[in-house]
């Protein structure tokens, strides 16, 4: 019988001719025991924050086992290892500071990429290279080139790879977009997406320090540019900074402007442009804008991104959501669920139904790593949040990022910017020797 780690390395279109696929052992069943040499070994690249939420999602499902950790820094290397170690009832027996040594290591199956965004895309091309599937955390890349790169080594190397879009696999959400696509909201003419998030405190101006004992720093900026060490630009707080990452927007906005791209069924805007600034916080440590609209167009409406760091009240008394604006009614959908506001005639009879709040079930994250496992099993590699949909809105969110920073209405074709030549140059990281943009 074909085991699982040998069915898990060969590729989906040459296991297939031969039939093995119905031979896996039935032990891999979710909430039945599972063979030590049948369990889907896992190395977790990145473990201070979502990182190890993903993990231990994939450690609820008794078909899988942690063996290896890698951060830079030793304080939540060593403390997620004790704590992976508990949940799992074994000890983490591989703890690495250097992602490469993680990808060498030839018993991990699945590599789990949690890292700041500047680091998704080289540990990912590498796993896809060394024969590992992989989740990685969103948005995919963080520059369009680099998902680009992403997506052509998922293909190449015929790997089953799931994005961090969990909300893809949570069922309120697709109900929504089922309702949307009924038709009976009538002509939509916008799609309001926000995200006001008041719990986000302004990032206090600190002096740049020696690196704390323990921190790997020269790994941590990676393809980044030099620069000392400071705080602010460390664990949480690097998503403020452009070198880094995007701002709320490839935050919050890779979640909530896929549905209205998925909901709508589109993918590519003709037009991009936006507004904002540091408006709440002008004399912070932070980079990137705490207000910020961002208007895409289409033909026969508009996408409008609308964020607010240290404020709550969004729209439709939510502090973040997307809203379907239909001639009939307003679908909203958030985490909590999703309702219908029918529009009224003359401010009097309805003009439809309304429908009262559906509720989630909350176990987004836990479905969609199961939705992973199972593609894994079956080499099944259209993920609910495959790379190629991972790839699209992180490239949505890119280019609302590069109309702010450029101060322009930008054309878009898909793949360039049509009229503005500066704007191009963002679409392309410039990575600090000696790391390069990897070759796929």
């Amino acid at each position: 019988m074909t085991t699982r780690r040998d069915f898990i390395r060969t590729s989906a279109a040459g296991m297939a001719g031969l039939g093995l696929a119905s031979s896996l052992p039935r032990t891999l069943k979710v909430g039945k025991p599972v063979a030590p040499s049948d369990k889907i070994k896992i190395g977790l690249i990145g473990c201070n924050g979502m990182g190890f939420v993903d993990l231990s999602t994939f450690l609820e499902n008794p078909e899988t086992e942690c063996i290896a950790i890698c951060d830079i820094d030793d304080n939540p290397l060593y403390k997620r290892a004790a704590e992976a170690e508990k949940l799992q009832g074994k000890k983490v027996p591989n703890l690495y500071k250097d992602w490469r040594k993680l990808i060498d290591n030839k018993d991990i199956d699945l590599v789990i990429i949690g890292t700041p965004d500047h680091w998704h895309c080289l540990p990912m091309v590498s796993a896809c290279q060394s024969g590992k599937d992989v989740y990685c955390e969103k948005p995919m890349g963080y520059t369009v080139e680099e998902c680009n790169l992403m997506v052509k080594a998922a293909q190449k190397y015929n790997r089953v790879v799931q994005v961090g879009q969990w909300q893809r696999s949570d069922p309120h959400w697709q109900d929504a977009v089922a309702f949307v696509r009924s038709g009976k909201l009538g002509k939509i003419r916008t799609v309001r997406v926000f995200s006001y998030q008041g719990w986000c405190s302004s990032v206090p101006v600190l002096p740049d320090e020696p690196v704390p004992q323990g921190v790997d720093y020269d790994m941590w900026l990676g393809p980044a540019p030099s620069r000392p060490f400071n705080r602010n630009h460390f664990h949480f707080n690097f998503r403020w900074f452009w070198d880094y990452a995007g701002g709320l927007m490839t935050d919050w906005g890779v979640h909530l402007l896929d549905y209205a791209l998925y909901g709508m069924n589109v993918k590519t805007p003709r037009s991009v442009t936006a507004m904002g600034g540091k408006f709440g916080y002008p004399a912070d440590a932070a980079e990137t804008p705490d207000t910020l609209q961002a208007l895409y167009e289409f033909d026969g409406f508009t996408v409008l991104w609308d964020h607010a760091i240290g404020v709550d009240d969004g729209a439709y008394g939510r502090n973040h959501g997307v809203a379907y604006v239909g001639e009939n009614g307003t679908l909203v959908v958030n985490r909590d669920g999703w309702e219908v506001i029918p529009e009224r005639i003359d401010g009097g009879t309805p003009r439809m139904e309304a429908v009262p709040l559906q509720k989630s079930g909350g176990k987004g994250l836990s479905l969609h790593v199961k939705n992973h496992l199972a593609c894994l099993k079956s080499r099944d590699v259209n993920t609910n949040a495959n790379p190629a949909i991972g790839a699209g809105i992180a490239t949505f969110a890119s280019l609302g990022n590069i109309a702010y920073r450029t101060r322009k209405r930008l054309e878009w074709n898909g793949t360039a910017f049509t009229n503005d030549a500066e704007a191009n140059q963002y679409l392309v990281p410039h990575y600090r020797a000696p790391w390069t943009l990897p070759q796929v």
